[in-house]
């Protein structure tokens, strides 16, 4: 039979599907189940910057909000969250640690690099295989440049580095001027991992309540193209690890990723849809495939129809665009 295994950052995984942060990420229970089902790894729900600035600083005057780039969402934490959530979050990590054998990886949701980087040591003493950075900078600031908003990438990767030694991974949007060269400069930081991409708030807007709604919290297998390009053309043109994120509802989808050039998948939504049982049903089309194909590893075929042998990426896509749109074979 096919082996799935695959090597993440330097962790040893049973397979290449890992369980994504989300919601069902952040319980015992859950992760055990997710374990039984077949998860080579798990990313924990993440903890905001937020949490981590509200917690640690116990004299809120002592913060200067105008440093900080999201200033009213500590009214929201300061009006609705209750909980010690640094505390909450360590005994998460631990008793995980010691509920499952596959590596758990913790995530911290950030903004900017001030204040809270030198919190990811305890994530690290508490256990943690690696550590999930999802950056969250939507270029909407008006004031701000691009070298501004991608400054805030870096800044945040060299702080934290300072204080972990186990692997870093950082989920990145697709928001970017210059999105090729980005994503490999930052992949020449030290970081051992890159997902490929992170989903932001989609807005919606309710015509009869003049409210603001959120839609599409869940993604649909119609997303997968965003990061199956980019992970096609980034594939041995980075100095990390690649992971697919979004979009990836179904084992072939969990194979194109992989032939484009992925280490790894991470899947949240189609567990929301589809409940976690749906990991089997994954891996089972993976082996199936690769035994039809004669495939023994995944190395075998990793990025195999990744565009890293094209001289000119874009040029590629601009000609399959022409052979759509002029009907030409």
């Amino acid at each position: 039979m096919a082996d799935v295994s695959t090597s993440y950052m330097g962790l040893h995984l049973r397979n290449p599907i890992i369980a994504a942060s989300s919601g069902l990420t952040n319980s015992i229970k859950d992760i055990k189940e997710f374990e039984e089902n077949g998860a080579g790894a798990i990313v924990l729900k993440s903890i905001f910057e937020e949490e981590i600035r509200r917690d640690l600083e116990k004299d809120m005057s002592n913060m200067n909000m105008e440093s900080f780039i999201y200033p009213e969402t500590m009214d929201y934490y300061d009006n609705y969250a209750e909980d010690d959530s640094l505390t909450n979050y360590l005994r998460l990590i631990r008793e995980a640690k010691q509920a499952v054998s596959i590596p758990i990886i913790a995530s911290i949701n950030c903004v900017s690099a001030e204040k809270w980087p030198y919190y990811a040591e305890t994530l690290q003493d508490a256990g943690a295989d690696a550590l999930e950075l999802n950056v969250f900078v939507m270029p909407s600031d008006f004031s701000k440049s691009s070298e501004e908003n991608e400054k805030v990438y870096f800044d945040i990767v060299g702080e934290v580095k300072k204080h972990v030694k186990i692997p870093i991974s950082l989920k990145i949007s697709y928001y970017s001027s210059n999105l090729g060269a980005f994503i490999q400069k930052l992949s020449k930081t030290g970081i051992k991992g890159l997902v490929l991409f992170n989903r932001f708030y989609s807005p919606d807007i309710d015509i009869n309540n003049f409210e603001m709604l959120s839609t599409n919290v869940t993604s649909s297998p119609s997303e997968l193209p965003i990061s199956l390009r980019w992970i096609g053309i980034m594939h041995n043109r980075v100095e990390c690890d690649l992971a697919a994120s979004t979009g990836i509802h179904d084992g072939t989808a969990v194979i194109k990723q992989i032939l484009a050039g992925a280490t790894v998948v991470e899947l949240a939504s189609v567990f929301y849809k589809n409940g976690k049982e749906v990991i089997k049903d994954m891996l089972n089309d993976l082996t199936i495939w690769m035994d039809q194909k004669g495939f023994k590893t995944l190395d075998e075929f990793r990025g195999k129809l990744s565009q890293d042998k094209a001289q000119n990426p874009a040029a590629y896509e601009r000609m399959q665009f022409m052979k759509y749109f002029a009907g030409k074979e």
